[in-house]
């Protein structure tokens, strides 16, 4: 069984980029979308209903901004919007779903934006207290006996192996020293970062590039896309592959899959 995460940094501009050959080629069971930027009904052609697929949307309310989305091939039920915290996810930033694999055994996922800090103080200040809901959210998911995937953008690289300038970037958002640790906690309580397992020591595979210089050209990135297993997927996983030529074609970030036995 296939699972990828993609943030396509708007969906119908990828569209007209390729997407639709790239998804193909990749051939997931699950599709985890992030920043699709549009309601359905704004979508070309059949796109809001996709052939073969099941598809739930859950978009920000501010047009053209944020959002995220889950696919898949088998039929599925949504399990939730937003952390469970009471507070209403308006960025569409929390999306999660059961299906099951193709031996009908159920699997959960969960498509995750997290925010991003960059572009102000303001930004920043919402991104870590969102960090904060998400880590309590996180440990509900973690204990169940049901296979479950989060993946998503998390707009934090977790180590030095995950970021290409990393001496030039320890004062950037989504490289903070305390960001980082949060994200390491994530992983103490039981949380397995696949991706990286299944690479090893090495720097990257990198998931997003920034288009100033020849960052692109010369896999100069960051890996901030992630697909993290609990106890009961992590006994499943079989391999990862991070699809760079993808990501080049149609977004600024790479899709990132995992193979689960069935």
């Amino acid at each position: 069984m296939r699972i990828t995460t993609w943030n396509v940094n708007g969906l119908r501009a990828a569209l007209r980029k390729g997407f639709a050959q790239h998804l193909e080629q990749i051939a997931p069971d699950v599709l985890l979308l992030q920043e699709v930027r549009a309601f359905p009904e704004q979508l070309p052609d059949d796109w809001a209903a996709p052939d073969g697929w099941h598809a739930t949307w859950h978009p920000a309310v501010k047009p053209g901004y944020a959002g995220t989305a889950v696919w898949t091939r088998n039929p599925h039920k949504v399990l939730g919007k937003g952390l469970d915290d009471g507070i209403e996810d308006t960025e569409g930033r929390v999306l999660r779903v059961q299906t099951q694999d193709p031996n009908g055994k159920p699997v959960r996922v969960a498509s995750v934006y997290l925010p991003s800090g960059s572009s102000s103080e303001v930004r920043q200040e919402a991104k870590e207290t969102w960090m904060q809901r998400f880590a309590p959210f996180a440990a509900g998911l973690r204990t169940a006996r049901t296979p479950t995937l989060i993946g998503g953008d998390l707009n934090i690289a977790h180590t030095e192996r995950d970021i290409y300038y990393a001496k030039s970037n320890q004062k950037q958002s989504g490289f903070l020293p305390h960001e980082r640790a949060w994200f390491g906690d994530l992983l103490d309580t039981g949380w397995r970062d696949v991706v990286r397992e299944h690479a090893g020591d090495v720097d990257g595979p990198y998931s997003w590039w920034s288009n100033r210089g020849q960052a692109r050209a010369k896999d100069r990135g960051w890996r901030i896309d992630y697909l993290l297993a609990n106890p009961a997927a992590g006994k499943r996983f079989a391999s990862a592959t991070t699809h760079r030529e993808a990501g080049l074609a149609c977004s600024d970030h790479a899709p990132v899959s995992v193979d689960l036995e069935d």
